[in-house]
């Protein structure tokens, strides 16, 4: 039974992207179309890299991480080496994004902080003065 293939257009369409983002992926060595003259002819196995491309792009790891971490699972590699290196590399974006939580929340008190001095101060400009 052969395998289902998909043209650039069918991709970009079910997920929402465009042929040029799809190309893109494709420079960055997530994808790797056959070709059939000028025809990219993508199959199963793109298609599936490219669902655990966006993944990892909403997870916000990089591209190149992203990359590696799907190349290991084409290689003969142990399963475990590659829950390990995945796990790593997990880690490492969930202690940057807390960081980034720590710091945004320490902004928004500062925000609040300045928004109730300036509350205060329209509240005094707006009060008639005393005859």
């Amino acid at each position: 039974m052969p395998s289902q293939t998909f043209t650039i257009g069918e991709l970009a369409k079910e997920f929402d992207l465009t042929t040029r983002a799809i190309r893109f992926y494709e420079d960055m060595g997530l994808l790797a179309p056959r070709r059939d003259g000028l025809q990219r002819i993508y199959t199963s196995r793109d298609r599936a890299r490219l669902t655990l491309t966006l993944r990892a792009k909403r997870l916000g790891l990089k591209l190149n991480e992203a990359r590696e971490i799907l190349d290991m699972y084409d290689s003969p590699r142990d399963t475990a080496v590659q829950l390990e290196r995945f796990l790593g590399v997990l880690g490492g974006h969930r202690e940057q994004l807390e960081s980034q939580l720590v710091e945004l929340q320490a902004n928004l008190a500062e925000v609040r902080a300045q928004e109730k001095k300036a509350r205060a101060a329209l509240a005094r400009t707006a009060k008639p003065k005393p005859r």
